[in-house]
This record gives structure tokens, sequence and C-alpha cells, in this order.
């Protein structure tokens, strides 16, 4: 199996790379010969994390390098080198432990990337030499990959249909089964909301539904909101509000990235996949605000404002899924800005019903340096979604407590004792960072695997 970008196995000509912490750097620069210690005197390195020093051999070239780390357990620390280094392979320090090694290879893996579809690479990223790349880090990388993959590409590349694609093409991989339901099919079958939403593009809206694993193991089932483009509907979004809303599909690609991990590691999981794909366009039969929609619940929403329409289509969605009796259900969706005035953009908000569950989630997230926060369902809030006309308002005139709303709407339409997480997540870095290039982003996903793991595979 070929090695993902950013690596090699061509130890033996690699340069060496030394890894220090600052606390560390007075006690290794007085291990080293003294030309090395005034040449980085000289560039006044002084270890800081994300930063590096090349070192200078005796023919001119280079002899090393020195990478300033941090949290040696955060791959993130290390997400830099790639293309902060010199172009070239690099081996590290035979004396990191399995841990830091493996944190190394993942922020290696995820500092190698840049989103290159549409415009060659300006330059290729350094490579680690290593011996060997276990099929976990590789299958982690690819999945926090995926999601970038996901996220980046514009709508017209990635659509309802072609969203649909990459399940099918997922499902074949694994040996999974695959249902699309398409169009005015969604009416005939019972998911009114998902219609509603995407009735206005001519991309017709649809159901994925991916289905995995012995019936013998517990039964997880994952939701993704789908939204490939919103427009914000009839209340239609101011243009920074709609400049980078292709990545309202980010909860889908979190879905679908973690369902292909799952089974990629073949954990003891019966899996259930849905994402509702559609794109919130304006037209001539676009939903409007004051109509009431039904929802396969039963429910019927009062549309306050079109531009809520990720929790209309997973309405729907996590109807169907607690009809398939899951043991544990999870939820991802791009789904509130409040969420990001609450936390930034680094922090997904994390609501649960279960408090082991989310202990658990969040737990994991500290972990592997891939953090959340748990938000509260505070349920007297549910008088923001009063309606007069329908069961429920799908939004409200308060801009209170925005993202708890949101939550407190998803839960009514999960079945009462079941455990259950929704994750509100940004989805996207807005500007480059070391290792965290502008656009896509994986967020919570490898915590949600460690968490799984831990519960199922234990």
């Amino acid at each position: 199996m070929s090695l993902p970008a950013g690596f090699t196995d061509s130890v033996s000509a690699a340069r060496p790379l030394h890894c220090v912490a600052r606390a560390d750097y007075a006690a290794w620069r007085a291990r080293q010969p003294q030309a090395v210690a005034r040449w980085l005197d000289a560039q006044q390195f002084d270890a800081a994390p994300g930063s590096i020093a090349l070192l200078a051999g005796d023919d001119g070239g280079l002899a090393g390098a020195v990478l300033g780390v941090g949290d040696r357990l955060d791959p993130h620390a290390w997400s830099h080198a790639p293309f902060a280094l010199p172009e070239g392979d690099w081996r590290p320090p035979d004396a990191l432990d399995a841990d830091t090694l493996r944190a190394l290879k993942l922020g290696w893996g995820l500092g190698a990337w840049r989103y290159h579809r549409f415009r060659a690479e300006r330059r290729a990223p350094a490579r680690l030499a290593v011996e060997t790349l276990d099929d976990e880090v590789r299958d982690l990388i690819a999945a926090c990959l995926r999601v970038r993959e996901l996220v980046a590409t514009p709508t017209q590349q990635m659509g309802p249909a072609e969203l649909e694609e990459v399940v099918r093409t997922i499902a074949q991989v694994h040996g999974a089964q695959c249902e699309s339901i398409v169009g005015d099919d969604l009416l005939a079958r019972n998911f009114p909301a998902i219609h509603a939403v995407g009735r206005a593009s001519h991309r017709a809206p649809r159901l994925l539904a991916l289905r995995w694993g012995d019936p013998a193991h517990p039964h997880l089932a994952i939701v993704g909101k789908g939204v490939c483009f919103d427009t914000g509907g009839l209340n239609i979004k101011l243009a920074e509000g709609m400049r980078n809303m292709k990545k309202d599909m980010g909860g889908a690609a979190h879905a679908i990235a973690l369902a292909e991990l799952i089974m990629a590691r073949a954990l003891p999981l019966r899996l259930t996949l849905l994402v509702p794909a559609v794109e919130n366009a304006i037209g001539p039969d676009s939903y409007r605000p004051g109509e009431v929609v039904a929802t396969r619940k039963g429910l019927n929403i009062e549309i306050d404002n079109t531009d809520a329409e990720g929790r209309m289509v997973l309405s729907d969605a996590l109807t169907y899924a607690c009809e398939q009796q899951p043991q544990l259900l999870l939820d991802f969706a791009t789904l509130t800005g409040a969420a990001r005035v609450a936390l930034g953009p680094d922090l997904p908000a994390l609501y649960a019903n279960d408090d082991a569950l989310a202990a658990d989630w969040l737990a994991a997230g500290d972990a592997q340096r891939d953090p959340l926060w748990r938000m509260p369902l505070w349920r007297p809030y549910l008088r923001y979604l009063a309606s007069n006309v329908g069961d429920l308002a799908n939004s409200g005139p308060s801009k209170m407590a925005g993202s708890v709303t949101a939550a407190l709407f998803l839960e009514r339409f999960v079945a009462d004792g079941l455990a259950w997480a929704h994750v509100d997540v940004y989805s996207w870095n807005d500007s480059d960072r070391p290792g965290r290039p502008a656009g896509g982003e994986a967020q919570g996903l490898r915590a949600a695997y460690a968490m799984l793991k831990a519960r199922f595979a234990a």
C-alpha cells in the first residue's frame, strides 16, 4: 500500500530531525558541538512551539533541522513541519516514545495536505521517513482529509448527486449497502421536511442511507447535515454570510468520514449512516416564511426563517434514524453561527442527553487533542421556538441562545430513552495556520472515533 503524501520509507538517506521542547532546549543545546550552538544562537532560536532552525553542514549543505515542539501528543504541534522544512526526506529521532511518534506521524500527514484540485501544487511537502505507518494512523489521516476535501470542493462539483456518489463509492469499497431516496420520492416515503428545503433547486434533494455491519453488534446511527449550498432561501443571506456556504455540508462530511473510518477499522458495530443532501436555493418553489411544513415525526413546523434549514432536514433524518432503533445516535451539523459566537471557530459545541456519553466524548477529545465543549440542553428555552399555528417554529424573533435552541429543536425528533449527541461544528479554517490551511477542517472527528473505539472495541 502506497504511503500518503508527505511520507517515505527511504530512511537511510533522510536528514536528521531534532525535536526539542523549549523547556528542554538549554540542556539539549549544551550537548551540541560548539559550532552548532553558536549557529543556533545566531538565529536566536529557543525552540518555541512551531519554530524551526536549519543546521548547516561542513560542506555548506543542510545537515539537519531542529523543530520547536509544544505539546508532543498534539498532532498539530508537528504539523507545521512539512512546509516549514525544505523539500526532501527527514527522519525523526530514535528516542521518541510510541505515543509521541504517533502524534508526529498524524500531524505530519495533516500538515502535508493542500487542496489542489484546481491549481498545481506550489511545492511538495517535506517527507517524513518512517519504516512503517500503522494502518490506524493511515486511516485517521484519510478520515480527516476526507472531511477537508469534501468541504473544500465547490458546490458545482459537490452537490447532492455528487455527495451521493461519494457515499456509494465508500459503500462499495467496504461492502456496505447504499440507498438513495430522491426528489418527489421523498414525499411518497414521508420525508416532507427534506423535500421542502430542497425542492426549489434544480438539483434534486435526497436522503442517502448507508448500512453496514453485523446485526449482532451494537447499532450506531450517524446523521450528517448535507446542505450542499445554503443561500438562506427567501431569508437570503448577506454576501459575507453566503460566501463560504459550500461548507454547509460540513456535518455530512464529518458523518461520512466517521462512518468510513469505522468501516476501515472494522469496529464491532452495526452502522447506519444517514445524510439528507439538499441545496437551499431560491426559486419559484422555495419554501416560505410563515409556511407550516410537515415532518416525518408528525410535528408541524412553522417556518419563521428559511435560513434555519439545517434543522429541518435533520428532523426527518433523526426521526428515521430513531425508527431503526439504534443503541446510540450521533449527529454532526454546521448548524448555527451562534455556536461560533459562543465558542469561536475551533471548539465544536457538543450537546448530549446522556451524561456518560458526553463525558466519554469530552475525555476522548482531551486525550486526542481534538477538543469539544459541552453546551446545555436548557429546555426552558424552547419558549423561543413557540408557534401560534404549528407545533413548533424553526426559529424565533429572539437572538438569545441560538445554538441551544437549535439543539433543543433537534432533540424533539430524538426518541425518548435513546442516547444522543449533537455536534454543532464549524468545519472550517478562516485563514492559513501551520497544519491548518484555510478551508475545510475536521473537528471532533478523531475524538468521536476514539470514544467509539473505547466504548465498543475495548
